[in-house]
C-alpha cells in the first residue's frame, strides 16, 4: 500500500474514532439519559457531570483517547514514511472534526475541548500541558469554563507558532482545531462578550 493510500486510510479511521459519542453512549447505557436533553444539550463530559459526576469523568477521558490514539497510531505507522507531517496533520484534524461533527448524530457533536487536548497532548505535551494550566486558571477565577478553554487554545497556538515555525503542518494543524473550537463557542464568546455568561464550568 501506497504511503498516500495508507494515510488517507488513517484519517478515515481517525474521524470515526473521533466521531464515538462516548458522553452520549455512556449516559444512555448506565443512566437511561438522553444527554442531549440535559442542560447545554452538549455531549461533552462537561455536560454528562451534570447528570453523573463519574460519567463525565469518564467520558473527558475517551473525548481525549479518541484522539490521542488514531494520532499515535499514525505517528508509529508513518514514521519516515513521505510527507509524515501531512499525514499526522491530516489525521489529528480528523479525529478533531470527527467529535464535532459525527456521523452518527447528524454532524451534531460537541464542541472539541477535549479531544483538542488529545490532539495538542500528543502533537507538543508541554504546551498542552501549558493550555490546561491557562483553562484552570481561568476557570478558577471567572468560574467561565468556557473562557478558559478559549485562552488555553489561543496559548497552545502561539506557543506552536513559536516553537514549530508557521509554516509547520502541525501547526496548521492545531490552527484548524483552534478555528474550529472558537467557532463552536461562538455563542459563549457573545455572551462572554456582553456579560452574559453565566460563571459556572460550561464547556
Amino acid at each position: 500500500m501506497s504511503t498516500d493510500a495508507l494515510g488517507a486510510l488513517l484519517v478515515a479511521v481517525g474521524y470515526l474514532s473521533g466521531s464515538v459519542p462516548y458522553g452520549l453512549v455512556l449516559s444512555r447505557l448506565f443512566l437511561g439519559v438522553d444527554v442531549r436533553t440535559v442542560g447545554s444539550g452538549n455531549i461533552g463530559g462537561t455536560n454528562v457531570a451534570r447528570v453523573n459526576k463519574k460519567l463525565g469523568v469518564a467520558t473527558i477521558v475517551l473525548d481525549i483517547l479518541k484522539a490521542v490514539i488514531p494520532l499515535l497510531v499514525a505517528q508509529r505507522i508513518l514514521a519516515g514514511a513521505p510527507h509524515h507531517d501531512f499525514w499526522v496533520m491530516a489525521v489529528a484534524i480528523a479525529a478533531f472534526v470527527g467529535h464535532v461533527y459525527p456521523v452518527w448524530l447528524g454532524f451534531k457533536g460537541g464542541k472539541g475541548v477535549a479531544s483538542a487536548f488529545g490532539v495538542y497532548l500528543v502533537l507538543a505535551p508541554p504546551l498542552a500541558l501549558l493550555g490546561v494550566a491557562t483553562w484552570a486558571g481561568t476557570a478558577l477565577l471567572t468560574r467561565m469554563s468556557s473562557l478558559g478553554s478559549l485562552l488555553g487554545t489561543i496559548v497552545f497556538v502561539v506557543g506552536m507558532l513559536a516553537t514549530r515555525g508557521p509554516a509547520h503542518p502541525l501547526t496548521w494543524s492545531t490552527i484548524v482545531v483552534a478555528a474550529l473550537i472558537f467557532w463552536r463557542h461562538r455563542e459563549n464568546i457573545r455572551r462572554i462578550l456582553s456579560g452574559e455568561e453565566k460563571k459556572r464550568m460550561k464547556v
